[in-house]
């Protein structure tokens, strides 16, 4: 699949770590001859989804750490109060911990790059497949499929690269780049551009896939659970629950029960609820070095097991021990049955992108499934005051997850807000899927930390005091409106592209 993306499509960045760095900006792409049939697309397309977990040369050199979804993740949410750091370490990684970002820090700067080289994969697609005169219905699902990467990718970039649509429409998004003869000095669009230009990409998608090749591959269903995400960010409420119901009343998923969730990230390619996942293979299993899991787990020598689920997350949950959603948060215990600590810090463990094929590094990660669904839809009926629709949409997802004894049966708990409740279930079922730290960004609200671990500046490990709450640390709360709660633009696009405008 590598070796035919390479004959395909041509596409170098160079960047020195010096001063004198000789970068190219992100449409640095040439083409070569793409022969305009079915299997031809169809390889330049594999191609595409294959830049979603390959490491790939950057900056000269092969990094394992360096891979699409493994900063997706990371990014997102070693940056939230979902998960806490064990230690201080020299890896990029710890900037989201901290928010102390540059924008020379090389998991960023990869990202971006990674990003726009799928972007001008799929451009090439597109442009070779909309020069064929009366295309099949296979045409048509490739390039549906094109325009639904290309939205993906747009939509993950300015989600990291850009202030929360519901902040401020108007403020700098990213560089579009939905053209081969695009520009290389190009300015960033608005947010609202940019949110825009995913729509009608992803409108485009949904119209034009009707031959599914499975939840390895973009669907109409999986353009249709963007749209609800991206409406749901950008606040049109009824958008947001008209493709969330859509996905739902398409009848193709239906959610795992308590018996099977626990299963559900181990087989992400035959799971009921999975509308779209970036599909591993043993022969792709990155094992201790660049896994999507060896930050987050280990089992004694698998990885290197150095972020934890958060004690704020644990507590949330801790109000009802039988929700099978523990099962994914696995405590390090001693013989004694004493939770083990590492730097002070309990080693509570993350399992959610472990044990495809029995393997504690492998898995199939999920970009969309049938919960999210549901929690889009309440999610937006609380926004809209429709107290009773929301309600059974999160108890749909309750009753599945072993709380059938713990519904809401349409009444909000005294003290708590009804978006409250829903976003309290989102974190819950949605921990560790990427989707944290925008759900309290774009909602306007503050992200507390309050909990020990070394996103805490100079705490060391005789400072720690599991009996009471940190207190007196910078970053303990992180303000949605503070200029680090998104990244800066990577210094290869910012010095190459002068139409650039870096974030504050």
């Amino acid at each position: 699949m590598k070796t035919k993306l390479l004959i395909l499509i041509a596409f170098v960045l160079t960047a020195a770590t010096s001063c004198d760095l000789d970068v190219e900006p992100s449409n640095a792409i040439t083409t070569e001859n793409l022969i305009s049939t079915s299997d031809g697309l169809t390889n330049a397309l594999n191609g595409s989804y294959a830049l979603f977990k390959d490491h790939i040369q950057f900056n000269g050199t092969t990094d394992n750490n360096n891979m699409y979804l493994r900063q997706f993740f990371q990014l997102s949410d070693f940056a939230s109060d979902d998960i806490v750091c064990g230690q201080i370490t020299e890896d990029p990684l710890f900037n989201s911990f901290t928010q102390d970002h540059t924008p020379t820090q090389a998991n960023t700067r990869y990202y971006w790059y990674v990003s726009y080289k799928i972007i001008s994969g799929v451009n090439t697609v597109i442009e070779a497949a909309e020069k064929i005169e009366n295309p099949s219905a296979s045409i048509q699902q490739l390039l549906g499929e094109c325009y639904f990467l290309r939205a993906f990718c747009h939509f993950n970039l300015v989600r990291l690269f850009a202030r929360p649509y519901s902040q401020s429409p108007e403020a700098p998004g990213i560089i579009l780049r939905t053209s081969l003869s695009d520009p290389a000095k190009k300015p960033r669009s608005s947010v609202a551009e940019v949110y825009a230009s995913v729509i009608a990409d992803a409108e485009k998608a949904a119209s034009l896939m009707n031959q599914p090749r499975g939840v390895q591959y973009a669907s109409r269903e999986a353009a249709w659970a963007l749209l609800s995400r991206v409406n749901l960010y950008k606040e049109d409420n009824a958008k947001a629950i008209e493709y969330a119901t859509n996905v739902i009343n398409s009848n193709r998923f239906q959610l795992t029960t308590a018996s099977t969730y626990p299963s559900l990230f181990a087989n992400a390619t035959t799971s009921s609820e999975t509308i779209f996942c970036v599909a591993f293979t043993t022969a792709e299993d990155y094992g201790k070095f660049g896994s999507i899991a060896s930050m987050i787990y280990s089992d004694g020598n698998s990885g290197w097991g150095e972020e934890f689920a958060s004690q704020s997350l644990r507590s949330l949950m801790g109000q009802h021990p039988e929700d099978v959603r523990w099962s994914y948060i696995v405590p390090l215990k001693d013989d004694n049955g004493v939770v083990q600590k590492k730097n002070g810090i309990e080693v509570y463990y993350i399992k959610k992108f472990s044990g495809q094929g029995g393997s504690p590094n492998l898995s199939s990660p999920v970009m969309f499934r049938l919960s999210e669904m549901y929690l889009n839809r309440a999610e937006a009926e609380a926004k809209l005051a429709q107290t009773a629709k929301a309600l059974e949409d999160v108890d749909m997802i309750r009753k599945n997850r072993g709380l059938q004894g713990s519904l809401y049966n349409g009444q909000v708990p005294s003290g708590s807000t009804l978006l409250d409740v829903v976003l309290n279930e989102r974190r819950i079922e949605l921990a560790f899927e990427g989707h944290r730290m925008y759900d309290v960004y774009r909602n306007k609200k503050d992200l507390q930390r309050a909990y020990w671990g070394y996103h805490l500046p100079g705490l060391k490990e005789t400072d720690v005091d599991l009996s009471k709450a940190p207190s007196g640390y910078s970053n303990i709360t992180v303000s949605w409106n503070s200029p680090r709660v998104v990244y800066y633009i990577p210094i290869d696009e910012v010095l190459t592209n002068t139409e650039v405008q870096q974030n504050p």
